[in-house]
């Protein structure tokens, strides 16, 4: 049930009944018509643009839509009135059982309630982490892959079919470095002194990867050239690096679909093919790029490439995709790995990534919309950097991997449920800072902590009231709920489903954490009036309908909490410890 779309299909309704009498022009748009809470709470219950947005095609001065429209929606029975606000904004207030009627609803649809159909029918790939397979994953890597599974899972929940991805960058010169790097490993394995030479990865979780190498080909590549092993070492320490990456991503309870090989794409026709694709369209030619903007290097020289007409798509300059020198630039295989997204039949595309990718977006944007002839969007998620504290200060842990901090050290320090809980709190394209010491506090200002003590207080609270059945408390009488509080914890239940759909829509998992906080808030309030005033408590000794209906609506907010934090990947608390 979402009670904000229900009020939207009495609103579009509404304005039909007004064309069909000829008080509006028959044939407008509603594309854009919202019903949302207005932004002061004290305005009313809901408030729609309807007048604002139709004013225009309507040739209509909007007070005068919005004054029509009002007459119509005083008509239906839930709603009270109907104010013109402003230059043409319609606020309405509801009666409470318009409100209340969230609450069975909830309790029958359990964990599922707020699950949208928004995306049925519709493809996703979510592609993230993607990191180079050199070594484990570090903190930046972190915020990626929450994010991501994040994402995933909302998607999920709003009826999408969801494909979680993981681009396995193997193709690269950097699997060079890292088998020159192992090889070193593997002759300390063997008593030698390791020559970490600068360029090399000089991370202690090499040293295993060298011991192991030993234990499988003894000393039979020491003095040997380059040739003779650099390859057989190229897959041995990528497959050992996918294993402590697979680890940890399991860590943190991150899961893959797939796992998808740039060293696939090489060899096997596939760039060629999306390249072809893209020439097949008029978009390959022959040229020769400006220098950078603002730059003019004294070795520049203008040599002429195969470029790509990403222009024609909205990026900023054409890109090359083969060298002078005939080889693939390393934008290629990234365009061929999209033509294959495109060619599996997704319908939307996500990508994952880095704040160090910002220049990457345009152009890739681009390509995607090249190649399937601008039906398949990409939507591109930079992720912003991460801050560690501690007691105020930068902190910094361990350097087994060298020189940054490692996913597996936070998620150590703080837990799975933390780290992913935390590093929701802020929007991704927003800089992160993750305090140790919050993140572990048990206060309001630990918005983990507050979220899972909610639901720790309902577990107690229908503990209390001897753990009644889902579908007796549903069958209680809701218009017991009159109290300010219990209607204050009513309407943000109810908001719950528009928030989840809206959150979906924009692939912005942390409104998820945003909205799970404030609903905490309303069940904490509630709670702390009980304290004051033993008339408000859920359980009412001597009155079993009064507490049925309050022990309903803990249930009924249990339910969000836990389907909000599913979506998270945050597993609920039952009692805090």
């Amino acid at each position: 049930m979402n009670l904000f779309a229900d009020m939207k299909a009495l609103v579009l309704t509404s304005l039909n009944t007004l064309a069909a009498a000829g008080t509006l022009p028959k044939g407008l748009d509603y594309t854009n018509v919202t019903v949302e809470p207005p932004r002061d709470a004290g305005h009313g219950d809901m408030a729609t643009n309807a007048a604002m947005v139709l004013s225009k095609a309507a040739g209509m001065n909007p007070r005068a839509i919005a004054e029509a429209l009002a007459e119509q929606l005083i008509k239906d029975d839930f709603v009270i009135s109907a104010n013109v606000a402003g230059p043409g904004f319609l606020n309405m207030n509801l009666k409470a059982d318009f409100w209340r009627a969230v609450v069975p609803a909830a309790l029958v649809a359990k964990k599922d309630f707020g699950r949208s159909t928004v995306g049925v029918g519709r493809k996703v790939n979510v592609e993230y982490v993607s990191a180079n397979p050199t070594g484990p994953l570090h903190v930046g890597h972190t915020r990626g892959a929450v994010t991501g599974d994040a994402l995933a899972r909302m998607l999920g929940f709003a009826g999408y079919g969801v494909t979680r991805e993981y681009y396995i960058n193997d193709g690269g010169a950097q699997v060079d470095v890292l088998a020159r790097s192992v090889y070193e490993r593997y002759r300390e394995a063997n008593g030698l002194s390791p020559e970490i030479a600068e360029g090399l990865y000089p991370g202690d979780y090499l040293v295993q990867v060298g011991k192991d190498l030993k234990e499988k080909y003894g000393t039979s590549l020491l003095d040997q050239p380059e040739s003779v092993w650099l390859e057989d070492l190229r897959e041995f320490a990528t497959d050992a690096m996918m294993a402590l990456i697979r680890a940890d991503l399991a860590a943190l309870n991150v899961e893959m679909d797939v796992f998808y090989s740039e060293k696939s794409l090489y060899g096997t026709g596939r760039i060629e093919q999306a390249i072809q694709a893209l020439d097949d369209r008029g978009l390959i030619y022959e040229g020769t790029l400006e220098p950078p903007k603002g730059k003019m290097p004294e070795d520049w020289e203008p040599r002429v490439q195969t470029l790509f007409k990403s222009t024609a798509h909205g990026d900023d300059v054409d890109r090359p995709v083969k060298k002078s020198d005939g080889g693939w630039t390393y934008f290629a295989p990234d365009i061929a790995y999209h033509y294959d997204k495109v060619q599996r039949g997704f319908d939307e595309l996500i990508d994952v990534f880095g704040a160090d990718h910002g220049g990457y977006v345009k152009r890739m944007k681009a390509a995607v919309s090249a190649l399937s002839d601008g039906k398949v969007p990409l939507d591109i998620k930079l992720c912003q950097l991460v801050k560690l504290m501690k007691n105020g200060e930068p902190f910094k842990m361990s350097k087994r991997a060298g020189n940054f901090v490692l996913l597996r050290d936070v998620v150590e320090l703080v837990g799975p449920d933390v780290t992913r809980f935390v590093m929701l709190t802020r929007k991704n394209d927003a800089p992160l800072e993750f305090d140790f010491d919050k993140a572990l506090e048990q206060s309001k200002d630990n918005p983990v902590f507050y979220v899972q003590y909610a639901h720790a207080r309902i577990h107690s609270v229908l503990a209390r009231g001897g753990n009644p059945d889902d579908a007796v408390l549903a069958a209680a009488n809701m218009s017991l709920l009159e109290q300010p509080g219990e209607m204050a914890l009513v309407k943000r239940l109810a908001e719950w489903p528009r928030i989840m759909e809206q959150a979906a829509l924009a692939h912005e998992p942390h409104r998820i954490a945003f909205y799970l906080y404030e609903l905490a808030s309303a069940l904490h309030s509630l709670q702390h009036q009980g304290k004051v005033d033993s008339n408000l408590r859920f359980v009412i000794d001597g009155n079993e309908p009064l507490t049925r209906a309050r022990l309903a609506l803990a249930r009924a907010t249990q339910f969000a909490l836990q389907a909000g934090l599913g979506i998270l990947g945050v597993t609920p608390v039952e009692e805090m410890r």
